[in-house]
């Protein structure tokens, strides 16, 4: 068996500290502060940025944007531009969350995106996501928001006994999400810790959660329960990711869509952005852009339907030249975008779920998503420039459409390319079980998306400026 590659290694570690959204951007901001790059505010003005610099700003703490400007870079100039999410189908808290029935202590949960949500059932499951604390400082008062994690299975979804439901057997299992999705914390015999554990009383002000699950939540922030205002939180799987398969040749891991696409681009952009002279002669901007709540359609303030991109555009360009008002269509229309989103892998037990001349294979390279009705937004140019790369470095490329009698699902590319005005591309790395709690995908389509992405970053200047449509 051959030996796992860094690029994949990296991917596991960068699953494994990325249980929500939250963690992702964390996640991401380290390791661009450790690559260089410098954080801005959107709150402030932007007028220091410099060619040959390296920035990147969050929104919301669930959506991150990284550039890195080139050194002949003039405003005006184009953006070359990976848009990926940190985002993926999850069960979040209720904002009232207490549930008491029959002796169980459970916890309310509504659903987020369109999960396959009979795989929560039987796992191990625990929280995690941000608290908004309530900190007495110098005086006077702050609120601060902090990042959780309870790293112990506390929470567990038990299926119904087969005993109990024998027509499982014949009809399936029949999830009723608001009854049946609802897991369990702890029993009423058992939730009383001792004199000074969580106390179901008026001494603790905030009886919309059980005081259990809030003091389990107040110990990994480092705070006391009542000095916590609010939460989103979400459930979230214990099991870590992994390199698995009797060949080693697979990751066996949740929220793979997205955070895949999201690891991949980013490492490309570090790491083409790393050497002492990598951008002297890059007269473009190279960004990398991962957004919140593409799984519920993007619209929100962080989500790629906000102006979240249009303005990170608008402030660089207008940061080296705020004279010329125009200079910004003719930046966009400079640009390229590639939205990546996990693509749909072959499926060996249902091999009729694709067309027949459209079926990406894992290990097969990044596939190429194309819709005739703009679900995908490719187009012949986009896509030729796309899989002119990867013929360059001999990386394999695939294409994907969907059958003509089956639902065609969307991505960032078309909410993008529509909003904004940019030529894009949708592709992504195939994989399997997507939407599930366990997702999985191949290892050698990790190094492929790096590598091509990277190559992307590096070369594209150059390539776009052979390419004639609107002349």
């Amino acid at each position: 068996m051959a030996a796992v590659a860094p690029v994949v290694s990296d991917l596991v570690d960068f699953l494994n500290a990325s249980p929500t959204a939250f963690h992702a951007v964390d996640e991401a901001k380290r390791r661009l502060k450790a690559a260089g790059f410098a954080q801005l505010s959107e709150r402030e003005e932007w007028a220091g940025l410099e060619p040959g610099r390296k920035y990147f700003f969050t929104r919301n703490h669930s959506t991150i944007v990284a550039f890195a400007i080139g050194a002949k870079y003039v405003a005006g100039n184009g953006f070359h531009i990976i848009g990926a999410h940190t985002d993926s189908p999850c069960l979040k808290l209720k904002p009232v969350s207490k549930v008491t029935k029959g002796g169980y202590l459970e916890v309310g949960v509504q659903t987020y995106g369109g999960g396959l949500w009979y795989t929560w059932f039987d796992r191990d499951l625990t929280v995690a996501g941000r608290v908004i604390i309530r900190e007495k400082r110098d005086g006077g008062v702050s609120y601060t928001h902090k990042l959780v994690r309870v790293q112990e299975p506390i929470l567990r979804i038990p299926t119904l006994a087969i005993h109990l439901d024998r027509t499982i057997s014949s009809e399936g299992l029949k999830v009723n999400n608001q009854n049946h999705l609802v897991p369990v914390l702890a029993t009423s015999i058992k939730k009383i810790v001792g004199e000074n554990g969580p106390k179901e009383s008026s001494e603790n002000k905030n009886m919309k959660h059980h005081p259990l699950l809030l003091q389990l939540i107040a110990k990994e922030a480092n705070c006391e329960p009542d000095e916590i205002c609010d939460f989103e939180l979400q459930l979230c799987d214990t099991q870590p990711s992994a390199v698995a398969g009797a060949m080693k040749e697979f990751i066996f891991s949740g929220r793979l869509d997205n955070l895949c696409m999201s690891f991949s681009s980013l490492k490309a952009l570090i790491d083409s952005t790393s050497a002492e002279h990598s951008l002297d002669n890059e007269s473009g901007v190279r960004m990398v852009a991962l957004f919140d709540h593409e799984e519920v359609g993007s619209d929100s303030a962080q989500g790629a339907g906000s102006p979240a991109m249009l303005d990170a555009l608008s402030r660089i360009t207008g940061s080296f030249n705020s004279s010329n008002s125009k200079l910004l269509e003719k930046a966009i229309q400079r640009s390229f975008l590639v939205s990546a989103d996990m693509a749909h892998a072959l499926h060996p037990n249902y091999m009729d779920k694709h067309e027949e001349n459209h079926q990406p294979k894992l290990h097969g390279g990044l596939v190429i998503k194309h819709n005739a009705n703009q679900r995908y937004a490719t187009n012949a140019v986009t896509a030729f420039i796309f899989r002119e790369i990867a013929e360059r470095h001999q990386l394999p490329i695939q294409d994907f459409v969907v059958r003509n009698d089956m639902a065609c699902g969307s991505t960032i590319g078309p909410i993008l390319a529509s909003g904004v005005g940019i030529r894009t591309v949708d592709i992504g790395a195939p994989q399997l079980s997507m939407h599930s709690i366990r997702e999985m995908c191949a290892v050698d389509d990790i190094s492929h998306s790096y590598e091509h992405f990277k190559a992307y970053f590096e070369e594209f200047t150059e390539l776009d400026s052979k390419v004639k449509v609107d002349y």
